[in-house]
């Protein structure tokens, strides 16, 4: 056979081996998710009171989300496969204590660690799909759209899969179920995933003791003042200090020779403009799926079993939206027009959440918001994405990578905090049935994660510059 370059550049198994990455992105981003239904159960099983209930699923966001940034640059000094493999391995073990907890401390504790194991998995299983797909941009286009789907598709079918298991088994197989699949995934790992090479280079740890300490108590003063308020002690000082160890990572960043976040990488318009658009995103889309699933159980009054299901075109039209649309749309409009439609189509969609009614039907009140949440979602990502990783250096994609996974998910809790914030408020302010009152609460969330896609629109024309030819 003729031995040319694009031969030697063209892995034979870079298909299987973005499936594997993918299925490993959808399973820590169904992590975010699967536990939700199960909430409910978690506290009558071990004790939680409703304010701590939260920490089941911030313990893990907040790990998760401080984490990303040192994961990204371990990936890129020792190997993406490597520190892949040691997500996972992290991820598997941290499951089966987790399904096996027998208190809430036991619970909080490995949900973190499982946390923490995520943010080694996503920045180098990105990281390795941007070095295998590097050399053909219509293939790039294509597996980032895969990969935003496979995360989409998991904080969706989470939250499905997380019903199943819970009405049909217990809530510790919505933990449990981790275990088998991390060990697949790791049996694949060595037969699919080049071993990659290591790199000479220091990790900055002052800078990512900072910058994870920092999001670490940011996320926790805003996830406080839901219950607190925001002047209590509890959220002023974590906000305070949070800020100023941020403003302490940004000086280290810049007089540190190897700093884990060279401030050049920002020079890139796109990069920058794709980071910013994912926090707004993320901050939309992820409040309004968990008030969602909140407006079917407790105010519509569906079964665990039928949220889920309820739920469940969610995955099913991004699919279809994400693989079928978003990849053409943008191919034939660019990056900055793609990005703005989608996110003017989310933000109608929470709008018309906002609407919704405590007599309210599901196909009249649900599935068609749901329909354009969907469809916006695809729209707004996918350009967004690519804006974010596909114009860093090979030696920078790891810290792409962890770039793009710690604004997502630091977007999520911070958009998930401020909402549930804004609906404790509303309800607490109004009287009548808890229906009504909890109904209230809700459609302020709503209008407000609509209002902040609307604001990505506005980010998206001002300051993405479109890709098309």
């Amino acid at each position: 056979m003729p031995k040319t370059q694009s031969l030697v550049q063209a892995n034979p198994n870079r298909w299987k081996a973005l499936a594997l990455l993918c299925f490993a992105n959808f399973l820590v981003m169904m992590d975010t998710a699967i536990i939700q239904v199960a909430l409910p159960s978690i506290k009558d099983a071990l004790g939680y009171t409703e304010a701590n209930l939260q920490w089941v699923m911030n313990a893990f966001l907040i790990l998760f989300g401080g984490l990303l940034l040192l994961g990204g640059r371990l990936a890129d000094l020792f190997g993406h496969r490597r520190i892949f493999m040691w997500g996972v391995s992290i991820l598997t073990i941290a499951s089966l204590f987790a399904g096996l907890a027998w208190n809430e401390m036991s619970l909080n504790v490995s949900r973190a660690i499982q946390g923490a194991g995520s943010a080694l998995i996503a920045p180098a299983a990105l990281s390795i799909i941007m070095i295998l797909f590097s050399e053909n941009k219509k293939e790039m286009g294509k597996t980032l759209a895969f990969w935003g789907l496979s995360g989409a598709a998991g904080g969706s079918l989470g939250i499905v899969l997380g019903g199943v298991l819970t009405q049909l088994f217990s809530w510790r197989w919505t933990l449990l179920f981790y275990v088998p699949v991390g060990i697949l995934v790791l049996i694949l790992s060595p037969k699919l995933l080049e071993k990659g090479k290591r790199k000479i280079g220091r990790i900055d740890f002052a800078g990512a003791v900072s910058v994870t300490a920092a999001l670490v108590l940011i996320v926790y003063g805003i996830v406080t003042a839901e219950h607190s308020g925001w002047q209590a002690p509890s959220t002023v000082w974590p906000l305070a200090i949070g800020a100023v160890l941020f403003i302490i990572f940004i000086l280290i960043q810049v007089f540190r020779k190897e700093p884990l976040v060279p401030l050049s990488i920002f020079k890139t318009t796109n990069l920058t403009a794709g980071n910013v658009s994912l926090i707004l995103l993320s901050a939309s889309w992820f409040p309004l799926i968990y008030f969602l699933i909140l407006y079917l159980q407790q105010v519509l009054q569906f079964e665990p079993f039928m949220a889920a299901m309820g739920m469940l075109p969610a995955p099913v039209l991004m699919a279809i939206f994400m693989i079928v649309l978003a990849d053409k749309v943008m191919e034939k409009f660019g990056m900055k027009v793609t990005m703005f439609i989608g996110f003017i189509i989310l933000g109608i969609s929470g709008l018309l959440f906002s609407g919704n009614t405590v007599d309210g039907n599901y196909w009249g009140d649900v599935f068609i918001a749901l329909l354009l949440a969907a469809l916006g979602n695809a729209l707004a990502y996918l350009p967004a994405t690519t804006a974010a990783v596909s114009e860093a250096k090979s030696d920078e994609s790891g810290l792409a990578s962890g770039l793009y996974n710690t604004t997502y998910q630091v977007g999520s809790a911070v958009g998930l905090a401020i909402m549930v914030s804004i609906a404790a408020a509303t309800t607490a302010s109004v009287t009548g049935t808890m229906a009504v009152t909890l109904n209230e609460g809700y459609q302020q969330a709503f209008f407000w994660c609509g209002m902040v896609a609307l604001a990505g629109a506005v980010l998206a024309l001002l300051f993405v510059r479109s890709s098309k030819s």
